[in-house]
């Protein structure tokens, strides 16, 4: 018998409830003239050479795709507002310029935007235009994003004509199309990630690509040996490759799983233990991450999480293995163990237990 008010989706039912009204409420709070956050750190140009860079992440209205579905692991939508205009991104573009003294002392502007930069739906084109040609004219390297299938032949050709060589980093994930479609709900094909790379290069735009760290569903064995595989795979068709760790944001299906005890974070000897099995690799690889040490983010036991997560951000930068040299913690058998098991024993979320706190309360814990 259908409901009196009307047939409701299941995509609705499933999704994190990002359209609840508390979540649109939080949303429009946010000063839509402010970007929802800028800051600068160490980077290293194409060329090798050591520089500051800014990171600007914007306010906009958001993905195309999260309007529709979303990925299963992205919470940028908390930073969303709908009803942003072409007078709110300009106001937080100058307030960037103005905080940052005109660049003055950088060298790298890295902008986000919670989707594809470009993309005239959720971005303006004349805010897009003019960041392009600003930072080409004040010779700053600049990054943008991007999905896949939005970097048309039309728009890459138009982005290249307004900031020539400027690099597009594109969200892969996964080299593996079923990943892609049942643990991150990407919304779109390696496929169509191979025909993005080519129109880049038919530009000469940068290509950064993001692999994604244990995505949902995945035991953490599983993950580091899937993400060996993938950074071998695509590192030479990518000027860059970025490993992001999964860290939990709010409202997503992650989240759902995290707090339902699901889903674990990766450890930091993960991490280690894959740019150790990956180096060297073509181009660069970079590892970031996202709130390293905290239990929403890659962690260990809470006593090495500092000098682990600090030494994988040095070789980010350094590309040294000597970074590594007399790491070594309590935990790190027990990490090995389990990895051991999850890539022995059929289980598809992995053995793995909460890192921190006592192990028998936690099997004995309804």
């Amino acid at each position: 018998m259908p409901s009196s008010e009307g047939a409701v989706k299941v995509h609705h039912l499933v999704k994190a409830p990002e359209n609840a009204p508390d979540s649109v409420r939080i949303r429009e709070s946010w000063d839509a003239t402010e970007p929802a956050v800028f800051y600068t750190t160490p980077e290293l140009l194409p060329d090798g050479t050591p520089c500051t860079a800014a990171t600007l992440i914007f306010r906009t209205k958001g993905c195309v795709w999260w309007w529709k579905s979303g990925c299963t692991f992205c919470g940028y939508f908390n930073d969303v507002r709908d009803d942003v205009t072409l007078d709110d991104v300009m106001a937080q573009w100058e307030h960037c310029k103005r905080e940052l003294n005109d660049f003055e002392g950088i060298d790298m502007v890295k902008v986000y935007t919670s989707g594809t930069f470009f993309e005239d739906r959720e971005n303006p084109p004349e805010w897009q235009e003019a960041i392009l040609r600003e930072t080409h004219e004040k010779g700053l390297h600049l990054i943008v994003e991007a999905r896949a299938e939005m970097c048309t032949p039309e728009k890459m050709e138009w982005v290249a004509e307004r900031h020539p060589g400027c690099v597009v980093a594109i969200g892969l994930e996964a080299y593996d199309d079923e990943v892609l479609k049942f643990h991150c709900n990407k919304g779109f094909s390696t496929k169509q990630w191979h025909r993005a790379i080519e129109t880049l290069r038919a530009n000469d735009l940068g290509v950064k690509t993001y692999l994604l760290f244990k995505p949902p569903f995945m035991s953490e064995g599983d993950a580091l040996n899937h993400c060996v595989e993938w950074i071998r795979a695509i590192a030479h068709l990518s000027d860059e490759v970025s490993v992001n760790p999964m860290n939990i944001q709010r409202r997503t299906i992650v989240d759902r799983l995290f707090r339902n005890r699901e889903y674990r974070p990766p450890w930091l000897w993960s991490l280690v233990d894959m740019i150790e099995r990956v180096h060297p690799v073509d181009g660069r690889l970079i590892v970031h991450p996202t709130a390293a040490g905290k239990i929403r983010g890659a962690h260990n036991c809470g006593k090495c999480d500092r000098e682990v997560a600090a030494a994988i951000e040095r070789y980010s930068v350094s590309l040294d293995l000597a970074e590594f040299t007399g790491l070594d913690c309590e935990c790190r058998k027990r990490w090995r163990c389990e990895v051991e098991l999850d890539t022995t024993i059929p289980v598809p979320l992995g053995v793995g237990l909460d890192r921190r706190g006592d192990d028998v309360e936690a099997l004995m814990s309804p």
